[in-house]
């Protein structure tokens, strides 16, 4: 015959939540109700703030480095159109970082910043009846300070003051005025202005105001130093900035060059380059002109021929002797006696009467011979002009060229292992160090002709050590700030805890009391007040044969451990059952 029993924890009777939850509230007296409901409505004040403060917007600068009148009024017109802002501890005033926009274009809407000066918005509040003499004077304060919030948009200038001397208009020439402006800029600190950009700002001056001429602007810095001088002071004295720009720029780049071969070869920190330039900013016009007369008749080159001849035929004196001689020749007329007629034939043969003896053939002149012998005269020229070998050379030579070239290169030695372990140094080798030499002659572009020279030396460098100037940890701002926050974490934690166990868990115990559970006094009831028992078998007078087989062994080890101590017998009975089972 077999036997189970089975037992089963006592569970609550079902019941509506709230009335349980009602009939717990009540169990507690005026003091826990009243200190539980302080500590809930604590507890979720403390979690609310800390989700809200944990989401607060990421501020962001709005404006910074302005004017006292300048923040007042930006604040004011912050807090009139209820945009959260707070102020930095450097000053600046911050916003939430996703309406800085929105909030800087609503600011220049109304005009701000205003830049701590006024400008021409003066004339919109003229008074009716305003004199003269302060129209002019608020045109002029208005005009300054135009030209100040001009000035102050160049990068480099913080602040800028403008101060006009405006003479009044004269009828009379010798007695008219020229208007005189000064300027004085506050710059940045480690910032400075170029040339052009002092230039630029006197001309802007200069523009603004009529017959106003640019040698009558004066511009100061913060310093005192004048700064309209520079230009004119370095061109007196044959400097140009331009140039001394352009002579660092050349050397730059050969440094650049020679580093950029010697890295691979020597590591970033194992040399030094310096490199000087010295660049001719001379500009030179040349014009030669160069002839060769005296060439080759193979090579000369006729440019023109010219040939003149000539013939004239001399005649005889005639006429009668005497005074008559000088006066102008007249009509020829037959001599009194005839002359001898000659021919053509031979000599000594006397020709024919009329008969002419001969002619004669001279420049295209053909003239007879007559019996007197009348001469005629012939004369040849001939000119023969050359081509002339000439050379006109016009030659301009370019300012910036490079004149000479001197580079200093230093390598640092080799670092190695002795025997010991023990860090040294070695030299380069001369064949190493004469290929580094050759390396920097090509990169810089060495040529002999124009004078370059390279200086290459292998010396040890001095190892430099820096100071640490990191602050220590707990003087580290981020550090410090994330410090806070755990802090602020840590005791709402500790509050929250704290809350928990001295209020809210008392309370809950009384709420929820455990239930009571009898202390079982038999076999069956040790069974169930561990849990789940089944027992089977034939037991006999004594429960001989019944065999337990219980769940949970520590439950079940102190259940019967208290039943041994409150009822020894009924253990007793348990165990001689157990030791006549194993006997058997």
């Amino acid at each position: 015959m077999a036997a189970t029993t089975d037992t089963l924890a006592d569970t609550p009777p079902p019941g509506n939540p709230v009335e349980r939850l009602r009939e717990a509230f009540n169990r507690l007296d005026g003091q826990q109700k009243m200190g539980l409901m302080v500590a809930i409505a604590a507890i979720f004040a403390i979690i609310v703030g800390t989700i809200l403060w944990s989401q607060q917007p990421d501020w962001k600068v709005l404006f910074s480095n302005i004017a006292e009148k300048d923040g007042g009024a930006i604040v004011a017109s912050l807090e009139q159109q209820n945009i959260p802002h707070r102020m930095s501890d450097s000053g600046a005033i911050m916003v939430p970082s996703n309406r800085v926009h929105e909030v800087r274009l609503k600011l220049a809407s109304q005009g701000l910043p205003r830049g701590g000066m006024v400008g021409f918005e003066l004339m919109e509040n003229q008074k009716f009846g305003t004199s003269q003499f302060a129209e002019q004077v608020n045109y002029q304060r208005g005009l300054e300070g135009e030209l100040a919030r001009t000035i102050m948009s160049i990068g480099a200038v913080q602040s800028a003051r403008v101060h006009l001397a405006i003479p009044k208009p004269s009828v009379f020439v010798r007695e008219e005025q020229k208007p005189t402006a000064s300027v004085l800029l506050n710059l940045y600190p480690g910032r400075g202005l170029e040339p052009a950009q002092i230039a630029g700002i006197t001309h802007l001056v200069s523009s603004s105001v009529p017959q106003l001429a640019s040698s009558n602007v004066t511009v100061l810095d913060q310093n005192g130093s004048m700064l309209s001088q520079i230009k004119n002071k370095l061109t007196e004295a044959g400097l140009d900035p331009t140039q001394i720009k352009y002579v660092r720029e050349v050397e730059n780049t050969i440094v650049q060059r020679i580093e950029e071969i010697l890295k691979p070869v020597l590591g970033p920190e194992n040399f030094k380059v310096q490199v000087a330039a010295d660049i001719d900013f001379s500009q030179s016009e040349q014009t030669a002109e160069i002839y060769k007369p005296n060439s080759s008749p193979e090579t000369s080159v006729i440019r023109s021929t010219q040939n003149n001849e000539s013939a004239s035929v001399n005649q005889s004196a005639g006429g009668v002797p005497g005074a008559l001689t000088n006066q102008p020749p007249v009509p020829a007329t037959a001599p009194l006696t005839a002359p001898p007629t000659g021919n053509t034939g031979a000599p000594g043969r006397p020709g024919k009467p009329g008969e002419s003896q001969g002619q004669v053939d001279a420049a295209g002149i053909t003239a007879p011979l007559n019996a007197l012998g009348q001469p005629i005269s012939t004369t040849k020229n001939s000119t023969t002009n050359y081509e002339v070998d000439k050379t006109i050379r016009y030659t301009k030579q370019g300012m910036g060229n490079i004149r000479r070239l001197t580079t200093a290169v230093v390598v640092n030695h080799r670092k190695d292992v002795d025997k010991a372990g023990k860090p040294i140094t070695k030299p380069l080798p001369e064949v190493e160090m004469k290929q580094i030499n050759d390396l920097v002659r090509e990169a810089m572009g060495f040529n002999k002709e124009r004078g370059d020279s390279v200086s290459l030396a292998n010396a040890p460098f001095t190892e430099i050590t820096k100071p640490d100037h990191s602050l220590p940890v707990w003087k580290d701002p981020e550090n410090i700030s994330y410090a806070k926050d755990l802090l602020k974490y840590l005791l709402i934690a500790a509050i929250v805890a704290f809350l928990y166990l001295k209020v809210i868990q008392p309370s809950l115990k009384t709420m929820f009391p455990p239930p009571k559970s009898e202390e079982p006094t038999t076999a069956e009831g040790v069974a169930g007040a561990a849990g789940h028992v089944s027992i089977s078998g034939e037991p006999g007078e004594d429960g001989e044969g019944a065999e337990v087989h219980i769940d949970h062994y520590a439950v079940k080890v102190q259940k019967a451990r208290d039943i041994a101590q409150s009822d020894p017998k009924a253990v007793a009975n348990i165990i001689k059952d157990w030791m006549g089972a194993n006997a058997a």
